[in-house]
């Protein structure tokens, strides 16, 4: 066996397949590499089938998301790391390298992110992950080379190793065991932010996130739902305050639960004022979703939410009235 797993979680995306699994092929000799697919109704098994016979399929009965696809499907991997990649990720030669040898090196070491750089814009951070993820106390993501809508280009201001508070959905890499001592994903966010719920969880029980620039990828962004999708909107808004009700301490969680709801309203105000009424819709009905589940999430709590999660109080502060666009001058 193996020592790694790539697995590509897949929902009607043969052209994609098409376009990425070259790369993941060519590049992945240390791995197996399985795509997991949610029930797809295009010709995605078709493709793998006829054009990569190396790819071991596995089929999801039904499309089980983001979170609950990829539980179901890691079921049947038995590789001690898993690499948990997105359809829309163009890999490079010996990317696999640097994380196995982290895994082995570092045992206290539980998941990994890559340097993850614009598919579309190559000089640039992808705004999903760039050079790995933080957040601020009120539970707002930001990360290395991305805050908010400013990318930065990649000047390898960030080539270091370092821990980070979260990693990238985008191109995960976990060890088997924390995975599923940690039950995997929460399938009740189906998707967006799942991956900050799971480092959380991580962090919560000791385990530590890294980030490494020795692995790059590429990455197209908002290949299976756009930024501009209220659906989006819907599902950051509304997983992000149930990530708060699961993860945060108990002395912070009502304070800072009522300034994201205020601030989310002045959020929706904004795209008010801007003419995109469907996304101050999204906000609401994201709001009126986490009043009728949020007590479900709040079960869901660990007695061990730790309070040093954030380095910062408010990313939005810095950003908005600081005038902090670059990571490197906050830090």
């Amino acid at each position: 066996m193996k020592k790694i797993a790539v697995v590509i979680l897949n929902w009607n995306g043969a052209k994609l397949l098409e376009q990425f699994l070259p790369s993941v092929v060519a590049f992945s000799e240390e791995a197996t590499i399985y795509v997991a697919d949610n029930a797809s109704s295009d010709n995605s098994i078709d493709v793998i089938q006829t054009q990569f016979p190396s790819v071991k399929i596995i089929q999801n009965s039904g499309n089980f998301g983001f979170a609950k696809g990829y539980n179901e499907a890691l079921q049947m991997v038995e590789e001690p790391y898993y690499a948990l990649v997105n359809s829309d990720i163009e890999v490079t030669e010996n990317w696999l390298v640097p994380m196995i040898k982290m895994f082995e090196n570092e045992p206290e070491t539980a998941i990994i992110q890559p340097k993850i750089l614009d598919f579309k814009k190559k000089t640039h951070f992808e705004y999903a992950g760039a050079a790995g993820g933080f957040i601020d106390k009120l539970g707002y993501p930001f990360c290395r080379g991305r805050i908010f809508e400013t990318i930065e280009e990649d000047k390898n201001q960030y080539d270091s190793e370092i821990p980070i508070f979260w990693a990238s959905g985008a191109c995960f890499f976990i060890r088997k065991e924390v995975f599923r001592k940690l039950k995997g994903f929460d399938p009740d966010f189906f998707a967006h932010q799942e991956e900050i719920d799971l480092c959380w969880r991580a962090f919560n029980f000791g385990y530590q996130t890294k980030f490494t620039y020795k692995s790059t990828v590429y990455h197209v962004g908002g290949a299976t739902l756009q930024q501009s999708n209220p659906k989006k909107t819907f599902l950051n808004f509304r997983n992000s305050l149930l990530m708060l009700v699961k993860n945060l301490p108990k002395n912070q969680l009502f304070p800072i639960l009522f300034m994201r709801l205020c601030l989310d309203g002045l959020a929706g105000i904004q795209f008010l004022i801007k003419g995109r009424i469907s996304h101050f819709f999204a906000i609401l009905k994201a709001h009126f979703s986490f009043y009728r589940i949020g007590y479900q999430f709040y079960k869901k709590r660990t007695p061990n939410q730790r309070s040093d999660y954030y380095k910062i109080n408010s990313i939005v502060y810095r950003y908005f009235i600081k005038n902090g666009k670059v990571f490197g001058t906050i830090f």
